[in-house]
């Protein structure tokens, strides 16, 4: 008698089933996808796509590195290609996952000896979350940039006294103006070191202040989302 051997069925590693979508605004959403054997530094980003579509987009992880699930913060552009898609997925729809990658993340030779401040500008706020939900004990100071209070994605997860929020459309932040216009009026310990994420204008405005007070290319990390 012979037996018919089947081949073992691989499974490729890239594909996750989506597990959770959580509405933060009318626009903002987290993509929860099972982490598995997914291991990844916070800081570091995905590329992202859709079962059959061609294309594909970069986000940074949201979720802590021991976190059960694999997390990403996504904003819906309006008229966008990709991001409506995602925001129109369903739990248990298949997306694909390549990574991690990128080097933008915590300044291992000062993670315990500087104070780490942490500058975002709306979604770029996600690495920094990523940071603080993976290292409990970390020194830091989040300040983060939005239009309106609203945008504040999950404020709750900070330690209040780490967290200020500016706030340029409404007075409902702890600061009200852009990002740039709290980091002119502050002050920093010399032993501090920066991280800055988000919009291009914000890096560069931000990086000319911190240099102004001091601080040089060595003490800032950047990450430039768009």
């Amino acid at each position: 008698m012979t037996i018919d051997m089947k081949p073992e069925v691989q499974l490729d590693t890239n594909y996750y089933k989506v597990v959770e979508i959580r509405s933060l605004t009318e626009h903002t959403f987290v993509l929860s996808l099972p982490k598995s054997r997914f291991k990844f530094v916070a800081g570091q980003h995905v590329s992202l796509s859709i079962t059959g579509d061609y294309q594909s987009r970069e986000y940074s992880i949201y979720s802590a590195e021991e976190g059960n699930n694999l997390e990403v913060l996504v904003k819906e552009v309006e008229g966008g290609y990709f991001s409506p898609k995602l925001k129109h997925l369903k739990v248990g729809d298949m997306v694909e996952v390549h990574g991690p990658f990128g080097k933008f993340g915590l300044d291992e030779k000062k993670k315990d000896s500087h104070k780490h401040v942490f500058i975002a500008s709306g979604t770029g706020i996600a690495p920094f979350h990523s940071m603080v939900k993976s290292y409990p004990g970390l020194d830091y100071h989040l300040i983060h940039g939005v239009r309106y209070e609203e945008e504040a994605y999950e404020k709750d997860s900070y330690d209040e006294k780490s967290y200020t929020l500016c706030t340029s459309r409404d007075k409902k932040g702890d600061f009200n103006g852009r990002v740039t216009d709290y980091l002119k009026k502050a002050k920093f310990d010399k032993n501090t070191c920066f991280y800055l994420c988000g919009n291009s204008d914000m890096i560069f405005d931000s990086m000319e202040i911190l240099n102004d007070k001091g601080f040089g290319r060595e003490d800032i990390t950047v990450e430039v989302y768009f």
